[in-house]
């Protein structure tokens, strides 16, 4: 009876032992990165999530899309952006999804962002409705607020966030897209006012600043044109007001708006079609712009920002 009696107060003191290890040690059998596959219009989509390293201490994180360029991958535009490092230094969650591939030699991913680009647009794929169910699901299954959800990607990526702008603005916070110019299709008519931060530098020539055709047979329209056009559908009374411009970059801004956001744009005068304070997206992608990060511009910029 003894010997029952003190092998029962052994695995009592086991099992404290071990609720006591995972108690003091909050990642015990904790994840902090996914690769997920949803299945949305049919077509199975991916994606790679990243949660920062107090995800599971904390709650209500902010959520930041970050979507490739033509192209390119989630796990490219994860490495080349470094945005993963901000993420976890600075506190939020991160998801990278990926566009499709196409059924050519290359199988290059791409998003439909209207006029652009590729295999997406030509078989027009619903590319909003895959971010949208991709939302719902994220913010079903782990700690987001629903009221912080934010766009930003790089050239195609950037163009995406555009059209997310004008079409789900219910769930797309605000944008911050680099590299590239909006290029829907139908008249941007979003329900309420987004915050819109664009960055790009006067180097690029894959998609220039100052519109015309670049990397594809497509026209992109002039960046000041889009950021205007969105100045009038955000109500903004104080127009491109210029706040900063030297060697290194131009920094305008369009305030007074509905609901007091605004529209940002920096303009670099270094790098080319890249993301700023990254590295180039290929072996032969352009030199990233030295004189600002995105990652740093694109935080400070969302955290203003929550849905109503």
């Amino acid at each position: 009876m003894k010997l029952s009696i003190h092998s029962l107060c052994f695995l009592l003191f086991i099992v404290l032992c071990v609720s006591c290890l995972k108690k003091d040690d909050p990642n015990v059998d904790n994840v902090f990165r996914f690769e997920k596959t949803i299945t949305v219009d049919g077509r199975a989509r991916t994606y790679i999530l990243n949660l920062p390293p107090d995800y599971y201490d904390d709650s209500q994180f902010s959520l930041v899309i970050a979507m490739h360029g033509g192209g390119g991958n989630a796990l490219q535009f994860e490495s080349t952006s470094k945005l993963t490092e901000k993420a976890n230094a600075s506190g939020f969650i991160v998801v990278y999804p990926n566009g499709v591939k196409s059924n050519g030699l290359l199988q290059a991913q791409t998003w439909n962002a209207g006029k652009c680009c590729d295999y997406a647009r030509d078989q027009n794929i619903n590319d909003v409705n895959f971010i949208s169910t991709l939302i719902d699901e994220l913010v079903s299954g782990y700690k987001i607020n629903p009221k912080k959800v934010y766009a930003t990607g790089h050239s195609n990526g950037g163009m995406m966030s555009y059209r997310l702008a004008c079409e789900i603005p219910n769930k797309i916070t605000a944008i911050a897209p680099n590299g590239c110019t909006m290029v829907v299709k139908q008249p941007c008519n979003p329900s309420r006012a987004v915050p819109v931060l664009h960055m790009h530098s006067v180097l690029d020539a894959r998609v220039p600043y100052q519109g015309g055709v670049g990397i594809t047979d497509v026209y992109y329209p002039p960046v000041d044109s889009v950021l205007n056009a969105w100045s009038i559908t955000n109500s903004c009374a104080v127009q491109a007001q210029v706040l900063q411009n030297n060697d290194k970059y131009k920094h305008t801004e369009w305030s007074s708006c509905t609901d007091e956001i605004k529209i940002e744009n920096y303009l670099t005068q270094d790098g080319g079609h890249a993301w700023p304070g990254g590295l180039p997206g290929s072996q032969n992608g352009d030199t990233p712009s030295k004189v600002i990060s995105a990652n740093d511009l694109l935080w400070a910029f969302f955290q203003r920002y929550e849905l109503p």
